[in-house]
């Protein structure tokens, strides 16, 4: 609606179209109307937590155990995936892997989001089939087994 507003041809709009043209000029605003118009930006009120939470992960270029590997790359086949960037091993998924992926992965580099800028790197962040992180956590793995369950079902038992 506000491109569309900046359309008409005004004196009004005219002043209003500069103001958005110099702001557009700069890193910052350029970055965050950038998240806005490819819906990068979108967030998902999940609770509080790490700044990830509820935003769309980041496209990493991971390495792991089979090579290197995008983050994308995990979601083709739309199954949520557990992704590890501590110590391999120290996440159990077993009673939800018949639907949850657990990659244990390295990335080095900065976590950086749309309209938000570079965020801390996690240990671990769940990430649904669409890309949205539906928890971020570290070793302590709290509230892990509730966001699987959450958004995945309830645990399987032997």
């Amino acid at each position: 609606m506000a491109q569309t507003a900046l359309m008409r041809v005004d004196d009004r709009t005219e002043a209003l179209r500069e103001s958005v043209s110099e702001l557009l000029s700069m890193d910052e605003p350029r970055k965050r109307f950038a998240a806005m118009m490819s819906g990068l930006g979108f967030h998902y009120d999940l609770g509080e937590g790490h700044p990830l939470l509820g935003r769309r992960v980041p496209d990493l270029d991971l390495v792991t155990a089979s090579g290197p590997v995008r983050v994308f790359t995990l979601l083709h086949d739309a199954r949520p995936v557990l992704l590890n960037l501590g110590e391999p091993g120290r996440f159990d998924i077993t009673p939800w892997a018949d639907r949850v992926q657990l990659i244990d992965a390295k990335y080095d580099g900065a976590w950086e989001l749309p309209a938000i800028g570079a965020v801390a790197a996690p240990v671990a962040v769940l990430i649904r089939p669409d890309g949205y992180v539906a928890w971020v956590g570290d070793l302590a793995q709290v509230g892990l087994a509730d966001a699987l369950t959450t958004w995945f079902g309830p645990p399987v038992t032997a």
